[in-house]
């Protein structure tokens, strides 16, 4: 999640119309407009979706997760621009802090933004170990969003090259969602990749735990089939004013209302 670059600021507010048959229902040339807008913005990237799945653009509440490749942000620039939540990367494995964690969380906390943060699973650590190193450094605070798994395969890694075998990355996976919820009091959410999810997930593990999905090229629906989502990240290239760089956006399956249901109750 997260990758520097070069940035074009600029972000499109979402409109207020509720998602449920989203390409379906809106008026055509609302519709055209803000995709236009979002087009000028970095937009949603070269997404292939038909008339039969709604568009990024369709969902009325976007955000952002950032890490260190971000640098130092702005804060007060990226609440002005509609960003409506942030993920904040804070740990990975069970000794690494992404050294921008503590001044993510301060400053978005300081703007007014929803904030959570997110654990990268390092998958030849013992799970306990990476939920209690997550526990360490992330605060315990009542207005945060749900604590976040992020569960790839991460085949490029230099020093693990563990065969994730299905069985036992479930297992593990549910001793770090449990012990996260039993510390934060909120149920984590699970952000996973397509091919984790067609290997690990798709069998129907953890339906009970909402979901963050990666599609940058599609439809969630058409890479993850029936599977409910709650979260969409649908762009890694974006730009909004106040980072300097590129940055992932990410959209909200829900109405307004949803959301602020979901930020008012238990999460």
């Amino acid at each position: 999640m997260g990758f520097p670059s070069r940035p074009a600021p600029c972000f499109a507010t979402p409109m207020t119309s509720p998602p449920p048959a989203l390409a379906r229902t809106l008026p055509r040339l609302a519709a055209a407009a803000l995709a236009a807008a979002l087009a000028g913005c970095g937009g949603a990237g070269p997404l292939d979706v038909d008339d039969n799945y709604p568009k990024p653009e369709d969902y009325p509440i976007h955000g952002i997760d950032v890490s260190k490749y971000q640098g130092t942000i702005d804060w007060s620039a990226v609440a002005g621009s509609g960003v409506k939540f942030v993920w904040i990367k804070a740990t990975e494995g069970g000794d690494h802090l992404d050294e921008r964690f503590q001044a993510n969380w301060e400053g978005a906390k300081l703007a007014g933004i929803p904030h959570g943060a997110y654990h990268f699973v390092y998958w030849c650590r013992p799970p306990i170990e990476e939920a209690n190193w997550f526990e360490q450094n992330v605060p315990v605070e009542d207005d945060a969003l749900p604590p976040v798994l992020d569960v790839e395969s991460d085949s490029e890694s230099r020093t693990c090259h563990r065969h994730l075998e299905q069985q036992q990355t479930i297992a593990d996976m549910k001793v770090m969602l449990d012990e996260m919820e039993r510390h934060f009091g909120k149920r984590p959410i699970i952000y996973t990749s397509v091919d984790f999810y067609e290997a690990i997930l798709s069998d129907g593990a953890f339906m009970d735990y909402p979901i963050w999905v990666r599609s940058t090229r599609r439809h969630p629906a058409v890479r993850y089939g029936s599977r409910p989502w709650k979260f969409w990240q649908y762009q890694a290239d974006g730009s909004i004013p106040g980072i300097e760089g590129h940055v992932d956006r990410n959209a909200y399956y829900g109405t307004r209302e949803q959301w602020q249901a979901f930020l008012d109750g238990p999460k």
